[in-house]
């Protein structure tokens, strides 16, 4: 019994995002197109030390081509993937819009084992991770005192990715100059939290139980959805100003195109800049948007299409963060709101570490 009861509490605890980092060690920056490992924040449910995998594309394959105007972008695998998987090719955006790109092998990257007891993070823990990823990156060429792009700071991603790339945009909210959304899921919504039947086929393998170890608490549930109103309003309050272009097929039977709906609106609503693509036949260009289902089309040049004006040096609309990222004002000033406290995302240390902090 006491056993189960403290595999219990190490579950909440992850669920909640609480955990601390142990005394890490981060490598330097490769020359060349490389990966690394770098540490991740403490995951309850394996106490102790971990970390993930960090590809770095430069342009041209080398740091050497990394300049005043080189920007840094995110660009992450599906569900279930690892490295480059089912996102946009770094080599092509690396050249084409002149930046530095960085997957990363975030917590439950790789294959998706459905009977694990083990739910699935669904974008928190897994975009702390990645946000410690660019950061890194970031890190390093300052700490090199190397010119690049600091305000052209971007993210895209697919299915998974979309997901995490949303959620990259939601902790981090003053980082960020434009985030693509590649039919991610929007929020954790009891559709996909619970594999109820009728809806969509994936299973993040919570329970409605409070005694269960899975059990998916209401503060945990809420800091999932990419969409919540009164995160937006935080978000807003804060000084988001990231453009966030999602595309999403409307026969989409994995991450419900409902909920990108929704989180597109509430966007909207909340004053924030969204740019919704919610794809139909009348859509469809051969080689790049070919269909209305989960894929949609090619993701490479999907983000060249919707979002290569706001992403390429000399556009008229290239994007370009203001002010100091949430990298470089290390506070504590990204606090969301949720039932019985708030989630806290610190900024102290320059990279993100995330906490829940009870009020009750």
């Amino acid at each position: 019994m006491r056993f189960h009861l403290a595999t219990t509490a190490a579950m909440l605890l992850a669920l909640t995002g609480l955990g601390h980092s142990a005394e890490e060690s981060w490598p330097g920056l490769p020359d060349d197109d490389g990966a690394v490992s770098i540490p991740a924040q403490e995951w309850p449910l394996a106490p102790g030390p971990r970390t993930v995998r960090a590809y770095v594309r430069y342009p041209g394959g080398k740091l050497a081509n990394v300049g005043p105007e080189t920007g840094l972008m995110l660009s992450l695998h599906n569900w279930g993937g690892t490295e480059f998987r089912g996102t946009a090719d770094p080599a092509v955006l690396a050249n084409r819009l002149n930046v530095v790109v960085i997957g990363v092998d975030y917590l439950q990257s790789g294959p998706d084992d459905p009977k694990s007891l083990l739910p699935y993070d669904f974008g928190y823990l897994q975009a702390l991770d990645t946000l410690r990823a660019l950061w890194f990156v970031h890190d390093g060429l300052t700490k090199k005192n190397w010119p690049f792009a600091s305000g052209r700071i971007y993210a895209a991603g697919g299915s998974g990715g979309g997901n995490v790339s949303l959620m990259c945009n939601k902790l981090a909210p003053r980082t960020f100059a434009c985030v693509v959304d590649m039919s991610g899921m929007a929020k954790l919504g009891d559709d996909i939290a619970y594999a109820l039947p009728g809806g969509s086929r994936l299973s993040a393998r919570y329970s409605k139980d409070p005694a269960s170890p899975a059990y998916l608490s209401p503060e945990a549930q809420e800091i999932r959805f990419a969409g919540k109103p009164e995160h937006l309003r935080v978000m807003k309050e804060l000084g988001n100003r990231c453009k966030v272009i999602v595309i999403h097929g409307t026969t989409d039977d994995a991450c419900p195109v409902a909920d990108a709906r929704e989180m597109a609106a509430n966007l909207r609503d909340a004053g924030l800049d969204v740019d919704g693509h919610f794809i139909t036949e009348a859509d469809f260009e051969p080689g790049v948007v070919t269909n209305t289902s989960h894929a949609v089309g090619d993701r490479t040049k999907m983000v060249l299409k919707f979002a290569g004006r706001y992403l390429t040096p000399g556009s008229p609309e290239l994007l370009v963060r203001q002010g100091p990222s949430d990298f470089e004002r290390r506070d504590e000033a990204v606090r969301y709101p949720a039932r019985d406290g708030a989630f806290v995302i610190s900024y102290k240390q320059g990279y993100p570490v995330g906490r829940f902090e009870k009020t009750k």
